[in-house]
Order: structure tokens, then sequence, then C-alpha cells
């Protein structure tokens, strides 16, 4: 590495180093208080978990239905995945784009695209905040660009 001089200009390096976000599941017993913990300051919560469940029915049309897994961020968001593993062929009417992805790329799309609506809906900053935690994250995912292909 050169040593910066007097006569030398100083080498570039991010200000900020950006940390690897990590998803923790969220154990059974907390289950029930996830919405609320989460989302309680959102109007219209209680509409956020029945709505994502029907996103990934238009998206998929193999999708019946399935036990969902929650899970928080390290940067203080939060998303669900349904439980099934395996691929998910998806398609997007609104964009015409189509991928098959994995389950937990499937529910972070499900969840971006309702996060998305409900913020336009609400006019609430926090439900934008939301949707930005979760895109941060699914920026790195290793679907990354299966994902932003589906809900662009």
């Amino acid at each position: 590495m050169k040593k910066n001089t007097a006569d030398s200009a100083p080498s570039t390096r991010p200000i900020i180093d950006h940390l690897t976000l990590t998803a923790s599941l969220v154990n059974d017993e907390d289950r029930l208080s996830f919405w609320l913990q989460h989302f309680g300051d959102i109007p219209q919560w209680l509409h956020l978990e029945s709505s994502i469940f029907s996103w990934l029915n238009l998206l998929c049309k193999d999708y019946h239905g399935d036990y969902w897994e929650f899970y928080t961020l390290s940067n203080g968001g939060a998303f669900i995945i349904p439980s099934t593993e395996g691929e998910y062929m998806l398609f997007n009417a609104l964009n015409g784009n189509s991928a098959t992805v994995g389950h937990e790329a499937a529910g972070i799309i499900a969840c971006l695209i309702t996060y998305s609506h409900h913020a336009c809906r609400t006019e609430c900053d926090a439900m934008t905040e939301h949707y930005y935690r979760l895109r941060d994250y699914a920026l790195s995912h290793p679907e990354s660009n299966a994902i932003m292909r589906i809900i662009d």
C-alpha cells in the first residue's frame, strides 16, 4: 500500500464500512408478539400477514398455503418466509418478470412487495423504513438478482 505523502493524493476508502446483516429465527414463544412488537406503530398493521400470504399466492401458482417462519434482522428489520424448502417459480404479472427462487427469497419477495404497497397506502414513514431494512438484507442475499427482478 502506498503511503500518503505531501506530494501524493490520499487513498480512497469508504467512509462507512457496511456490516453484514444477519437474520435470526424467532422462537415459537415469541411468535405471538412478533407483529405487534415490530409493526405495532404502523397503521393497519393487522393486515400485513394476510397480505404477504396473498402476494405469494398471486406470484406462485403452485403455492397453496404453508406454515411460515418469522425472522428478525440485525438492522431492526423483520420478515417471514414459508417453511417448505424447495423451488418457488414466481411470475409478477405487474412487471412481466419471472424467477425461480428458494423459500427464503420467496418470503422476502412477498414481504418486500407487501411492505412497499402498505407504505404507500398508509403514507407511514415507519413502514417505509421496514421496507428499506429488508431491502438492504435482500441486496446481500445470494438470490438478490432474482429478488430485485421480481419486485422491480
